[in-house]
């Protein structure tokens, strides 16, 4: 049965009690990547890692995803600015811990490509935030690998 978190805004990016800021370059143009995040959300299972499903819902306002552990978030878009900004907050989740949670991706030019940044703004009790907080490196890796992969799969012919 899927829990309901506390609905916040995009302010909650700079007031959560827990941020995690992640960045990576990718060689396709902002415009590229942010349709890859914005538009192909289905396609977020093909790069993302440990995405097993993702689909847009409400006409793209909201999105269903479901990673490979079985852990369900059911999110609303807060942000959705071409090429530059997307950013989403989870309404309901199976995942025990969290009070709230918002993503937020930033994309600016980089050369040719792309900078994104991903900062993950949570709350939750104090046994969450420190799991999470100790979750960080590998948090960093997945993200990483992810753009790297949502990279190859933009450039490649």
């Amino acid at each position: 049965m899927p829990r309901r978190l506390r609905p916040v805004e995009l302010d909650f990016v700079a007031a959560a009690p827990l941020r995690l800021v992640f960045a990576a370059e990718a060689a396709a143009p902002p415009e590229i990547v942010y349709r890859a995040l914005a538009e192909d959300v289905a396609g977020w299972a093909d790069w993302f890692t440990g995405v097993s499903r993702a689909a847009p819902t409400r006409g793209g306002a909201g999105r269903d995803i479901r990673l490979t552990g079985g852990t369900r978030f059911g999110e609303t878009v807060l942000a959705a600015e071409p090429d530059a900004h997307y950013a989403y907050r989870v309404d309901t989740t199976n995942a025990p811990g969290p009070r709230a949670l918002l993503e937020d991706w930033r994309l600016t030019p980089a050369g040719g490509g792309t900078r994104v940044r991903w900062t993950f703004a949570a709350d939750g009790p104090a046994p969450f935030r420190w799991l999470m907080t100790a979750a960080r490196p590998g948090l960093g890796r997945a993200f990483r690998d992810s753009v790297r992969a949502l990279d190859r799969r933009l450039t490649r012919p």
